[in-house]
């Protein structure tokens, strides 16, 4: 709550006259139009590929579909200022909305293919091959069965991804396209003013809440647990289609930035290898413990989500998506004051590094343990409970265990980000630490490609890790 209350503090330094004049103001509707229009825009076009490309790997007979379900994962991992330097190096003139609407799709859809493929492994497939006994096409089957089986996952990616658009400063930037975010980075550098900043901080906040009260609204029911696997449904005449359109998203969303890398790689490189190992190791260190941290916040709140309700469980998940709306370089400021203000002696260290991923990225562990453990049959902790054990006990030695492929791969989830995050990584890491999203803005900024690449290309293995090992576990443990 520290960032929320920074907020609050510096939105009324000057009295509340001062607040409405600038919520008031036409450029005010103006960001907050643009934003929203460009957050439902991405979140559509995310909600349509990261369920088909979801359901392809899963479901479907696609060829080479394990491979695919791997590749289509890794543009989480690609930073979103990366991408826009790579398609402005590739077509100049792309700028403006659709700009940011084709980059912030490319490297966001992955937040609605990973539950939603997690929901289409665990769920029951009695009631399709029901659906399909009862002479339903598989085409009928997966618009009346399947998608009510996985709308609490999609959904919760779609939240996922509206609230990473509205607190993306990357690609807006680049693009050159006036979003909430660029308006407060405006703010704050052109006048040295931190209150209109920090009211309009305010209203992404507000429509964070919003969007949650939507996401819990659409959220509806989870389907049960499948004991088995599901049956590979043929695509038939569809197949060549299929591949075609699983091909062109891997081109557009890892092609174009694996592209521009060789080509930078080529054109040599001025790290030094002790250097680039140095900066990878650091990445790996500062982003476990962000995760790390991340989880065991989100446990509880994730945990009381999926079982429990009333007015508190409520407050608690809307505190927690609040803070992923933020612009990373708010939250930054916020801690960077709370630090020399209050707890001198963890400024610029790694357990304040780690405290700002948590606050940015507690939503994607939120929705993956929530979803995981409305997955999880109640009646394995109702027959703990007559045993005679404890709630507590019995969240951390059957829910927890039951939930765990869904916690893992909210903690994959926190770990990717963690290892791009900029702005307050800039901010906030130790004096002498630097990152591989660090050391890579440096170098962008100052229009050094090539000495970029290297750090840019060791970004991508590091992501791509954990995503390999986490896929091979779902799938062991699915089956």
């Amino acid at each position: 709550m520290t960032p929320l209350g920074y907020l609050a503090v510096r939105s009324f330094d000057r009295g509340a006259d001062e607040v409405w004049r600038v919520l008031w103001r036409s450029r005010t509707f103006d960001l907050a139009a643009r934003s929203v229009a460009l957050a439902a825009a991405v979140t559509a076009a995310c909600l349509v590929l990261g369920v088909l490309t979801a359901w392809l790997v899963v479901r479907s007979d696609l060829p080479g579909r394990r491979s695919a379900g791997i590749l289509l994962v890794l543009p989480l991992a690609v930073p979103s200022y990366v991408a826009g330097f790579t398609w402005l190096a590739l077509a100049p003139g792309l700028t403006g909305f659709w700009g940011a609407f084709l980059v912030l799709t490319l490297v966001s859809y992955p937040y609605v293919l990973l539950p939603v493929a997690a929901a289409l492994r665990t769920a029951d497939p009695a009631v399709e091959e029901v659906a399909r006994s009862l002479g339903r096409t598989s085409t009928r089957t997966f618009f009346s069965v399947t998608l009510r089986q996985i709308r609490p996952a999609a959904t919760a990616g779609g939240l996922l991804v509206a609230l990473y658009v509205l607190s993306d400063f990357g690609a807006v930037s680049l693009m050159r396209f006036e979003a909430f975010t660029l308006g407060i980075y405006t703010s704050y550098r052109g006048t040295f003013d931190r209150t209109p900043a920090a009211i309009l901080g305010c209203v992404l906040v507000v429509l964070a809440i919003l969007l949650t009260v939507g996401e819990r609204r659409a959220r509806g029911q989870t389907g049960g647990r499948g004991d088995r696997e599901p049956v590979r449904v043929p695509l038939g005449g569809a197949k060549i289609p299929a591949v075609a359109g699983t091909a062109a998203v891997l081109l557009l969303a890892l092609g174009v930035p694996v592209a521009s890398l060789v080509r930078w790689l080529a054109a040599g490189s001025s790290a030094a290898g002790g250097d680039l190992l140095s900066t990878a190791g650091n990445t790996v260190a500062v982003a476990a413990s962000g995760a790390l941290l991340t989880i065991v916040f989100a446990l509880p709140v994730g945990i009381l989500a999926a079982r429990q309700r009333g007015p508190l469980v409520r407050g608690m998940e809307l505190a927690s998506f609040a803070g992923h709306a933020l612009p990373g370089i708010t939250v930054g400021l916020a801690l960077v004051f709370f630090g020399i203000r209050v707890l001198p002696e963890l400024y610029q260290t790694t357990s304040m590094l780690a405290f700002a991923y948590a606050v940015l990225f507690l939503p994607l562990a939120v929705s993956a343990v929530r979803t995981a453990v409305a997955h999880a049959p109640p009646v394995l902790e109702d027959v703990s409970r007559s045993l005679g054990r404890g709630r507590s006990a019995t969240r951390l030695l059957v829910t927890v265990p039951l939930a765990a492929p869904g916690i893992l791969a909210g903690a994959a989830l926190v770990f990717l980000t963690c290892a791009k995050e900029l702005p307050a990584t800039l901010l906030l890491r130790p004096t002498g630490v630097d990152t591989l999203a660090t050391e890579l803005w440096t170098k962008t900024e100052i229009g050094a490609y090539a000495a970029a690449a290297p750090y840019a290309a060791v970004l991508l293995v590091v992501a791509a890790v954990p995503a390999v090992v986490l896929d091979r576990f779902l799938r062991g443990v699915t089956r």
